[in-house]
């Protein structure tokens, strides 16, 4: 007469767990990871490529390195910057980072 273990468990007569139980817990924390983890992550590559293919001549953009410049070219997989006169940079599309409203570099400089 145990307090803490049941009989049936003592005797070895516990029941192992479905496998049909088993598949749904493990895709239940396959959803989970794909809700919070996968599906934003896509989302956010979706919207990265939608942008860099609006890229045009004239755009301000800032790079993922941290440099702010004005695109003056585009090729197939790079962009021409100038990040300031007579100096312009080639970078590939993907390092683009964001594109920045008119008149940002007019803005910052002194």
């Amino acid at each position: 007469m145990s307090f803490f273990i049941e009989a049936s468990l003592a005797e070895g007569g516990a029941k192992a767990p479905d496998i049909i139980s088993q598949l749904m817990v493990f895709g239940g924390i396959f959803l989970i990871f794909y809700l919070l983890f996968i599906r934003p992550q896509n989302k956010k590559m979706k919207e990265h490529q939608a942008m860099v293919e609006t890229l045009a001549k004239g755009d301000e953009v800032v790079t993922n390195g941290g440099v702010l410049g004005k695109v003056v070219g585009l090729h197939d997989g790079f962009v021409t910057i100038e990040v300031s006169p007579d100096m312009n940079i080639n970078i590939q599309r993907s390092a683009v980072a964001a594109i920045q409203p008119k008149g940002t570099i007019k803005g910052i400089k002194n």
